[in-house]
């Protein structure tokens, strides 16, 4: 997706955390290996976030069929995004509360939906912090707002939906094995 993307520079200012992630991800992959769903997950999402910077997240062509099916006034293919980030991503923080941490109980769960919320959070603040510095189109491009005033908000729910939803069916999932064991 590298290859003639619509925008080259924002195409990189859309990777730059995901080329620190990948980075991390190889160092710590030999003292902490996740399970293959994890892996599964956290790939669907990069590819997922991969279509999103080629075309810059406001004009990918499947949100465009998205907005013209629903008959919704934007291209959300970016608040897609955002809720595949969340439950895509929560499997993989609250397996590593439980197998780095060893936390039990609800603690995974809770704090899985936690850490999405606030890395939502923090995402779209550095969404504005490159706002305030780059110039305007791309800016514009990079934030994908389309004139919608409460789109960081929007954004953070959608994520916190995603998650709640993740965690939800995993509890649900997990109560459901532990009541068929006994």
């Amino acid at each position: 997706m590298a290859l003639a993307p619509l925008d080259r520079t924002d195409w990189l200012l859309e990777n730059m955390l995901v080329f620190a992630f990948c980075g991390l991800a190889v160092s710590t992959f030999q003292r902490f290996q996740l399970s293959d769903l994890s892996y599964l997950l956290i790939f669907v999402f990069l590819m997922l976030h991969a279509v999103g910077a080629h075309y810059t997240y406001g004009q990918v062509p499947i949100g465009y069929w998205i907005r013209d099916h629903f008959g919704w006034k934007r291209n959300d293919f970016d608040r897609v995004a955002h809720f595949c980030y969340g439950l895509l991503f929560a499997y993989p923080i609250r397996e590593l509360f439980q197998r780095r941490l060893r936390l039990r109980g609800v603690w995974p769960y809770l704090l899985a939906v936690d850490v999405i919320l606030a890395s939502s959070a923090f995402y779209e603040l550095l969404e504005a912090w490159v706002g305030m510095f780059a110039q305007p189109k791309l800016a514009e491009q990079f934030m994908a707002t389309q004139g919608d005033y409460f789109d960081t908000q929007n954004d953070m729910a959608t994520a916190l939906l995603g998650a709640v939803i993740a965690m939800s069916f995993n509890a649900w999932r997990n109560w459901r094995m532990q009541r068929l064991e006994t």
